[in-house]
């Protein structure tokens, strides 16, 4: 088994974090850093276009940083990109390759998997899009009754609908009037009929995403949704108001959807990875082939970023292993994920999965037990209304939590007609930028004896409060400030977390594109619901079975 720690810049990390830790128990650490150096925040950030990346307020020296650096080359950063992008099978215990990558590729040359060029299927795919996507939006499209599409609802789960979900609610400016996208994941019934609750059977289009269309929870929506059209509009109506994102063509025919209307993507794309895919078609129907395209380049070019970028210049590595040494060497065990932009509420969401289903392992990549950790826990709000839920611990829990700030500068909606936007991007973004700076500066016992002197709280009342108005500061985050969310600067977002993850990876000796964890649950899943209906009781723990049997009792099984 490789074991990570054995390489020179991680034993060297290992005494630069005690260094650190004595620097922290002096106090306001990173206060005397930008003192010492005014040109920290100008030598440590990076761009990308207008993007800009700034960890400045990280627990990272310059030694730090020169380590980091030289681990990232131990690790072989750059050639395990390559091999990513070349089609080589890394996903090693499914034996496939992975080449989302080759979804948003914009050059027009050859991407191999297995020796055979796959990027006339992408351009099929992508053609077959575009085709059905005009008729919709524009009315050529009509249902059953000859009426066109007003609401499209997509209906899938995972992958299939957290980046879906997530890009469809970050770009609403750029939605078409009059056709709405909604979505449904949950098995729960109240997901579907809360949102078929409004809609009309003969203005509505389901869209199918199951790779394999046979995803359990999936493929439950999608029948009811099918008995809720069926009941309006008979049998025949399925066709018209039916499409499907799988590579299942019999089960699709079976279902009722014309295989025409069935839109294909590949082993070599994972789950949580295919947005960029035919899982993307609801984000296509809201916003339209080109802007859709658009986001697909925006991907790309953080794709030739990340591969083509020395370490040191090289975000989505820097946003590695910036990770790692919190996660690793400061023993931090999770991360924050805070936009302050409304439209990119669901995107903490959308990268907890793609966070912590890649790397949420702890078994090497040679099937060894790994002796270090790995994936964080990955949770977060849009600002401000974290601000009022979490940022409490963030300031002065026991536990440090490091934080990622993601900030827009004009806001989508400034120049909407009929939008009252007045002053709230300005204070948007004031509480964005105050949120870093407190949780670095923090506050002395001497700032808040100042401060309750001068409220006229002095003495023992003082004495006694100023302990809790203490903030300890040192809490590390990093700025992500991008121009305007576009298709293009949202793609290239998302991308650069991709790369971020699959880096980590690398760094921790893991598998990122499998996901086996999941799969136990779904057996025993599959076991347990006849019971709950009245079959025999199967042989399972004594919790389980008495709650089984008290459910079944409520139910009336």
């Amino acid at each position: 088994m490789v074991d990570v720690r054995e390489g020179q810049a991680w034993r060297a990390l290992e005494q630069q974090a005690q260094l650190l830790r004595a620097d922290l128990a002096r106090g306001y650490a990173m206060r005397r850093w930008f003192q010492e150096d005014p040109l920290r925040f100008q030598n440590m950030q990076l761009r990308l276009g207008d993007l800009l990346y700034d960890p400045s307020k990280q627990l990272v020296t310059p030694e730090v940083s020169r380590l980091l650096n030289a681990l990232g080359e131990e690790r072989c950063l750059g050639p395990a990109m390559e091999a990513m992008v070349e089609g080589a099978p890394i996903n090693l215990t499914e034996g496939r390759a992975v080449l989302h990558t080759a979804l948003r590729d914009r050059r027009g040359g050859p991407r191999r998997v297995g020796g055979q060029d796959v990027m006339p299927e992408v351009g099929a795919v992508l053609a077959q899009m575009r085709e059905f996507v005009t008729a919709l939006r524009s009315g050529a499209w009509r249902g059953a009754t000859g009426l066109p599409i007003r609401d499209v609802v997509n209906i899938g789960i995972g992958g299939s609908d957290l980046g879906p979900a997530m890009a469809t609610a970050a770009l609403r400016p750029y939605w078409q009037a009059g056709l709405r996208v909604h979505y449904v994941s949950n098995v729960d019934g109240a997901h579907l009929q809360g949102t078929l609750a409004d809609l009309s059977p003969e203005t509505t289009l389901f869209i199918v995403a199951s790779k394999t269309f046979t995803t359990q929870e999936t493929l439950a929506n999608a029948h009811s949704a099918r008995a809720w059209l069926v009941g309006a509009l008979g049998l025949e109506a399925v066709a018209r108001h039916f499409v499907a994102l799988s590579t299942n063509a019999k089960a699709v025919s079976d279902f009722g959807i014309d295989v025409r209307q069935m839109f294909a993507f590949w082993d070599w794309v994972g789950g949580r990875y295919s947005l960029w895919s035919a899982i993307g078609l609801s984000v296509a129907c809201a916003i339209g082939m080109d802007a859709f395209e658009d986001l697909l380049q925006g991907a790309h070019e953080a794709d030739r970023h990340a591969l083509e970028a020395p370490i040191a210049a090289n975000i989505p590595a820097q946003m590695a292993l910036v990770g790692v040494w919190n996660r690793n060497f400061l023993g931090f065990p999770s991360l924050a994920v805070l936009p302050y932009d409304q439209s990119l509420h669901r995107l903490p969401a959308y990268l907890q999965q793609a966070d912590m289903e890649s790397n949420g392992k702890a078994t090497t990549r040679d099937g060894g037990k790994t002796q270090w950790l790995t994936g964080p826990i990955v949770f977060g709000e849009p600002g401000t209304n974290g601000q009022h839920a979490f940022y409490q611990l963030l300031h002065q829990g026991s536990d440090i939590v490091p934080a990622d700030f993601i900030l827009v500068a004009h806001s989508a909606f400034a120049t909407a007609p009929n939008h009252p936007i007045g002053d709230h991007h300005e204070l948007l973004l004031s509480n964005g930028l105050a949120q870093t700076e407190a949780l670095m500066r923090g506050k002395t016992e001497a700032e808040v004896m100042l401060e309750l002197r001068l409220a006229g709280i002095v003495g023992a009342d003082a004495a006694a409060l100023a302990p809790h108005k203490i903030f300890s500061g040192d809490r590390p985050t990093t700025t992500l400030l991008m121009d305007r969310l576009t298709p293009h600067a949202l793609g290239r977002l998302i991308a650069i977390y991709e790369h971020k993850i699959f880096f980590q990876g690398i760094l921790w000796d893991i598998c990122s594109f499998d996901q086996w964890g999941v799969e136990l649950g779904k057996q025993l899943a599959k076991a347990i619901g006849p019971e709950l209906r009245g079959a025999a009781p199967g042989n399972h723990d004594a919790s389980t079975s008495g709650l089984i049997a008290e459910l079944r009792q409520r139910r009336g099984a």
